[in-house]
């Protein structure tokens, strides 16, 4: 029952990871890779990272500050956005830049998912005291 009440109630922890999350992203492009990249394509998927990191990491701050419904499902969006941006931006063929960004990806959508789920139900005024 505890690890159900662990899992069931928004924490504080949560909007940190958000905000870890979204500053890897950041810096994803600069991970180690398998292959180089061409530079067309090197300085979309680094504006892409960067774009969709920063947003990620200020919804993030956003949640942690003011909790709003629209604020998660905009991540699990992002999330679904970096995890399709490699087949998008054509840097599929870098099996590493693939796996960082899926990996990523996958990780914000279920984080994401996961504060959904625990504010589904929780009134607007239940929402504003998150944090304090």
């Amino acid at each position: 029952m505890s690890d159900f009440r662990l899992l069931g109630i928004h924490r504080t922890w949560e909007d940190w990871c958000g905000m870890l999350l979204g500053m890897l992203i950041v810096i994803s492009p600069w991970f180690p890779t398998s292959q180089a990249v061409a530079d067309a394509d090197r300085s979309l998927m680094v504006l892409n990272a960067f774009v969709v990191g920063i947003i990620v990491l200020g919804l993030a701050q956003l949640e942690y500050v003011a909790l709003q419904r629209w604020e998660e499902v905009a991540e699990i969006v992002l999330g679904l956005w970096l995890i399709a941006s490699p087949a998008i931006f054509g840097y599929a063929n870098d099996t590493a830049m693939l796996c960082w960004h899926a990996l990523l990806g996958v990780l914000v959508v279920l984080l994401g998912a996961l504060q959904l789920w625990q504010d589904w139900n929780l009134s607007d005024q239940d929402l504003l005291k998150h944090g304090q």
